[in-house]
Order: C-alpha cells, then structure tokens, then sequence
C-alpha cells in the first residue's frame, strides 16, 4: 500500500521548487492534493503535472483567507483534509533585509509576514478545521537550518532567519498544545536547495565552493528539491503517527560542517 493512500492533503507553496516537488512526491504515494501559489502560470503548470490527483489554486499565503478557501476547496473536491504542509516563504532581501545595522523596517516586517505570518495564517485555519471536525491531522512546516546554524559571510539576513527560527518555536508550541487532539506538528529544517529563491546563492561561484564544504554528502554540492521528498512523505503520512514537535534537518551536513572559505 502506498504510504500516503487516501490522503487529503493541502500545500501552500506548492505549485514551484520544494513545494511542487512534495506535491508530486504525495499524488505518487496515493494522496489527493491542493497546492495553492500566487504566479498564475506556476499554478498552471502545476495543474498540468498533478492531473486529475491534485488542484492548483491562485492566492497570496498572507491573505487570512488563502488557507481556508484552500482546505474548504479539499474537503469539497476530495472529501476530506487530513494534512497541511506549508513551504510558502522566501527572501526579503528586496525590501532590505540583511545584517541588523543595515536592516531597514519594512525589510523586517515583510519578511516576517511572507515567512512567518504566512505560516500562522495556514497553520490556524489547518488547526481550526481539525478541532471543528473533531478529527486528528497532521501540519508540516517549513523552517531552515539559518534559524539554528547561521552562515554569516554569505547568508547574513537576519529578519530571514529571525523568522525561521520562530517557525520552529512557533511549531513546537503548537504541537505540545494540540497533542491531545491527535495533531501533530512537525517541521523540516533544508540547507541550501535549489530554487527559484536560491538563485542568487546558485550562481555565485564564491558560494557555490562554500558549499562543497558546507553541506560535504556526495560529493558536496547544492540540494535538490527532490532531497526533502521523502522526509516530507514520511512526516505527513501514518508512518510518523507517534511523531510531533520535531524538527528534521535535510542539509547534506550543514549543521556538523564547519564550511571552508
């Protein structure tokens, strides 16, 4: 039997990079899924790809209303939501974000609204849904090992990694608060990925040797979106029923390497 058989699952920010790629990962392991991402040509081609297993949805993860439209669209399309796993996020550089004497306040506060409000928003209406069910479930959320192992010559963000750093204090309240309603809430932690957001890291040669130390397994070299497929099946399948308030590392080593300038 396919591990995520029957399942019902919504992703916001499923529609390109790591999201797609775990969305793609749950239709083959048996799941049902809506991905909701706000370029209406990703969602598009992730209509494409999921086929008649999945639903593609245009909307803003920082709209309160977004998650919602998304799970009633779940429970309406497939007859049930049984998980919530939240990847939207990305960097607020543009709106300046960077090292504290240089962050401005709006770099601050939009990238704690696209990274950790986001998040919040999912994350409520996910939990609202389960207890007005009276059903158990399960929500996945998207941190990064900046939140705990930081990087400062190349990835020096603070607001970035301020706000991932909340999203696994954030997750392990919650999964202690919810545990008795049988809602688990855990949380995977990626180094370096390859993704429309990485690009500027990608294409940096200096970066690029830095993490042939950084993140050392096979050989040294930038993840894959694909890399978090099978942690993220597991974490939102009944394989980890006995499993909440954790944080799962996928970082090819980064947390354990020193990293070589």
């Amino acid at each position: 039997m396919k591990l995520l058989q029957h399942k019902k699952l919504v992703v916001i920010g499923g529609t390109t990079g790591l999201g797609l790629s775990a969305s793609l990962a749950f239709v083959r392991e048996g799941a049902h899924v809506v991905v909701v991402g706000r370029n209406q040509e990703s969602v598009a081609e992730a209509q494409q790809q999921l086929g008649a297993s999945g639903v593609a949805l245009a909307g803003d993860a920082t709209d309160e209303n977004t998650a919602k439209r998304a799970i009633e669209l779940c429970l309406e399309k497939f007859g049930g939501f049984d998980g919530l796993y939240h990847v939207a996020g990305g960097s607020g550089r543009k709106f300046g974000d960077g090292p504290l004497h240089e962050l401005t306040l709006e770099g601050w506060n939009k990238t704690l609204e696209l990274n950790l409000t986001s998040l919040m928003l999912s994350n409520r209406s996910a939990i609202q849904n389960f207890i007005s069910r009276n059903a158990g479930g399960v929500v996945l959320n998207m941190s990064s090992v900046l939140g705990y192992s930081p990087s400062p010559r190349y990835f020096a963000t603070h607001a970035y990694a301020s706000a991932k750093a909340a999203i696994i204090g954030f997750s392990k309240s919650i999964a202690s608060y919810y545990a008795s309603h049988n809602i688990r809430v855990n949380v995977l932690a990626p180094a370096l990925v390859e993704t429309p957001m990485a690009q500027r890291a990608i294409h940096d040669e200096q970066i690029q040797s830095f993490i042939k130390t950084k993140q050392p397994l096979e050989g040294g070299r930038i993840g894959q979106p694909a890399d978090l497929d099978g942690a993220a099946v597991y974490l939102m399948s009944d394989q980890s029923r006995f499993t909440t308030g954790q944080v799962l590392a996928v970082d090819g080593g980064w947390e354990v390497s020193e990293g070589q300038y």
